[in-house]
């Protein structure tokens, strides 16, 4: 469960024989920070699940609204000075810098920042290439017409008021949002000790999922699927994940999407073709992606190297093989234009644009953490059912306070206009009242029994009023007043009645502001450049230290290869340029490099750990070329193991991957090639048990683990190795004192050894300590 600040217990009372109120430094650090924390974190990160804003944001738009910058009618009203709103946010309800506030303004006006853009700038507010927004003294801004769903109910009672930082003046705590703004703009932030970054949704997916949510809250989360499919961001794009993915990320609250740009072809003259991309990826511009293009074209030596890299060299001539030029063509009429031409026409389209998407941020990824203040007041990573749930009982809450806020003024007016009703049945009566008393008011409500609030409003009407004419008026409005009354007291006595009210909003919403789908949800493959090399043999040198390199062919003799002083061969691997060298580490993960990329044998190569990353305290234990297909034993001292590919190892990162689930004490045992006439498996213990079974019994796990039980082992005892082998083996014994010593042991001899899987072995008459066995035939 994730920790946030609310969580953490208080600090100690001072301890006895103290001052009452004297603390320690540590105490007072610890209380300090602690309240620190939680004011970034409910004070300037988080957005609120209720109205889906910061504090910033909250206070922006509530005191716009209160200046006047509201839309009115068709016109609107007209904009003021950014630096206008500023001063005046600042002076009454944030007292913090002004370039916060003003980022803010900012971002709320910027419709590639927000799929709903809630404030209406006029002037230079940046672009999506990482332009800065004019000086606040320069720009204009008024309210967007959508944040009306965020403001127009704030004066009926709907939402609390707190007083502002100085109490000279209030603030409300939440808006009363019509919809799930939270969803609908998404948020991004960084607290202490959280971060949130909640991805833009379609207003009209949001809505309907919201109004089925609201008819039945048992909705099945297939359904919610259905009806709100994925993020809907303000720049589209092309959502690649699967619908799996998609919602395991909804339901968990976390998660990462695979997101890439769209494009189409333009077809020129003579058969010539340009590739153009229109909509880009999240948090991706259109001059990152052509800074990419030159560091790739134009690469620059890396700080502490003397030449380019071999993978600097090779993704620079992969690129230029099918890349002539880019340019950007994006204008007022083209939010994205970016223009890739090919080499020659006879480029493949798919091959330009798998290169481009796999080695720029033309495909990238995009982050879910729908960490958000809850209703309770409680920072929490909510899953999309839990943020809809809790919209929805905040906007129940908030349409019943209208409810009785508008049923409150009702009431009061049917008040009044049954006490003119009297008034004017009685005129001539109450006109002489008022003349002939001295104090009118008391004598009115004696005499016509009135409340004080009739006799103070018959006191103050005009004599215009009381015609003939506005008697009828009287019934006519007391009549559709008790119509409007039954009608808001049935909302408030019956659940159906709300829920119909809630809906027809919320569908009246989404008419008006709701529009269609930007980005697309089309699963599709990870977009993987395969870099073209020439399959020839190759034997891949690896010394005890760790220094690797590759000589073209094989047959070459071992002892022939020099090596550093102090160093020595720790193997070779006869194998061919496409296959991968596998480092296996002692935490249980694998790294690959291709062989391709390994350094020629006239120097001394180049050690492993530039080409990978190791976790500090990991130490490399086994190295392996051979072709993906190949089938390995793995197995470890724990005596556990597994059968695995070649390919299954192979780890697109530097950092490797976690394979083999090892436990403390354990090590990663040598990994023991299976060939396809292989059909038992032996496996001797330090102590000398040996157990053959069938290889049947072990299974295939491309994705790793802990494997299965090989052998049982005494209290004391480890696995000293397994092999696999067919018709009969030839098994090399290496003694504790590195002495090895040869055992003819073939099928006959290996029978009385022979059980089911994960029995114990029986004593091998060898009688050896055992420190490794090595199957030779």
């Amino acid at each position: 469960m994730q920790q946030t600040p609310m969580d953490f217990a208080p600090p100690p009372p001072p301890a006895p024989g103290s001052s009452a109120d004297a603390l320690t430094l540590a105490h007072y650090a610890e209380r300090a920070y602690l309240e620190y924390a939680l004011s970034v974190v409910k004070g300037r990160a988080l957005p609120d699940v209720c109205d889906g804003q910061k504090p910033v944001q909250r206070r922006i738009l509530y005191a716009m609204q209160r200046m006047g910058l509201s839309f009115a009618g068709n016109a609107g009203a007209k904009p003021v000075k950014s630096a206008r709103v500023v001063g005046d946010v600042l002076g009454r309800y944030h007292p913090h810098g002004d370039t916060a506030a003003y980022d803010a303004l900012v971002r709320m006006a910027q419709d590639f920042s927000l799929r709903y853009p809630l404030i209406d700038g006029q002037g230079n507010f940046g672009s999506r290439d990482g332009d800065g927004a004019a000086a606040m003294r320069y720009t204009e801004a008024r309210l967007a017409p959508i944040s009306r769903l965020l403001l127009d109910e704030i004066d009926e009672g709907t939402i609390d008021y707190v007083p502002n930082y100085d109490g000279s003046t209030e603030e409300p705590r939440q808006l009363p949002a019509r919809l799930p703004f939270v969803l609908l703009n998404g948020a991004s932030g960084i607290a202490v000790g959280m971060a949130t970054e909640v991805p833009s949704h379609n207003l009209r997916e949001v809505a309907a999922a919201a109004i089925a949510l609201i008819r039945d809250e048992a909705l099945g989360d297939d359904t919610l699927a259905d009806l709100l499919p994925g993020p809907d961001y303000p720049g589209g794009g092309q959502i690649i994940s699967s619908p799996a993915d998609i919602r395991e990320a909804y339901r968990s609250g976390r998660g990462s999407l695979k997101v890439r740009a769209r494009w189409k072809i333009e077809d020129l003259a003579r058969g010539q073709w340009q590739l153009i991309v229109t909509e880009l990826p999240p948090g991706t511009s259109s001059q990152k992606v052509l800074e990419e293009i030159e560091e790739l074209s134009n690469p620059k030596i890396k700080a502490g190297k003397k030449a380019l890299s071999a993978e600097q060299l090779q993704l620079k001539t992969t690129l230029l093989a099918v890349l002539d030029g880019v340019r950007d063509e994006s204008s007022k009429d083209a939010a994205v234009r970016l223009v890739f031409e090919p080499r020659s026409r006879t480029v493949s389209q798919q091959e330009l644009i798998t290169t481009l998407l796999a080695h720029t941020s033309l495909e990238s990824s995009a982050s879910i953490n729908l960490t958000m203040v809850g209703a309770d007041g409680r920072p929490t990573q909510k899953s999309l059912r839990q943020s809809l749930v809790e919209w929805v009982g905040f906007r129940q809450t908030t349409v019943r306070r209208r409810t009785e806020h508008r049923l409150g003024r009702v009431r009061d007016r049917i008040h009044v206009l049954e006490g003119r009703q009297l008034v004017l049945l009685n005129i001539d009566e109450v006109i002489r009242l008022i003349r002939e008393s001295d104090e009118p008011k008391p004598a009115l409500i004696a005499r016509f029994s009135l409340s004080d609030r009739q006799a103070e409003d018959i006191l103050e009407i005009r004599l215009r009023q009381l015609a003939r004419l506005e008697g009828i008026k009287i019934e006519q409005e007391l009549a559709e007043l008790r119509g409007e009354e039954a009608k808001l007291s049935d909302i408030l006595a019956n659940p159906g009645s709300l829920k119909r009210v809630l809906i027809r909003e919320i569908e009246a919403d989404a008419k008006a502001h709701g529009d269609e789908r930007r980005t697309l949800i089309q699963a599709e493959k990870k977009a993987v450049a395969e870099v073209k090399v020439v399959d020839e043999p190759v034997t891949v040198v690896v010394s005890q230290k760790g220094w690797v390199r590759a000589r073209t062919g094989h047959g070459h003799d071992a002892g022939a290869f020099a090596f550093k002083a102090g160093d020595a061969l720790y193997g070779t691997f006869e194998c061919r340029t496409v296959d991968p060298l596998i480092i296996m580490g002692s935490n249980g993960r694998t790294y690959s490099v291709p062989v391709s990329q390994l350094p020629g044998a006239r120097g001394d190569g180049v050690p492993i750990t530039s080409l990978i990353e190791l976790e500090s305290g990991t130490q490399v234990l086994h190295y392996l070329a051979a072709p993906q297909d190949t089938t390995l034993l793995m197995a470890h001292s724990g005596a556990t193991g597994l059968l695995a590919k070649v390919g299954d190892l192979i780890s697109r990162n530097k950092s490797g991957k976690a394979f083999l689930t090892l436990e403390a004490g354990e090590t990663w045992l040598a990994p023991v090639r299976v060939l396809a006439e292989h059909r038992q498996v032996a496996c001797l213990s330090v102590k000398g048990a040996l157990l053959t079974f069938a290889l049947d019994d072990l299974k295939h796990q491309p994705g790793g683990g802990r494997g299965l039980m090989l052998m049982s082992l005494d209290d004391g005892d480890t696995l000293a190795g397994a092999v696999s082998y067919a018709g009969g083996v030839r098994i090399t014994v290496i003694g504790r004192n590195g002495q090895p010593r040869d055992e003819d042991l073939r099928t006959v001899a290996l029978q009385p050894y022979a059980n089911k899987r994960a029995r114990k072995g029986r004593d091998w008459s060898g009688r050896l300590k055992v420190q490794a066995i090595q199957a030779l035939g």
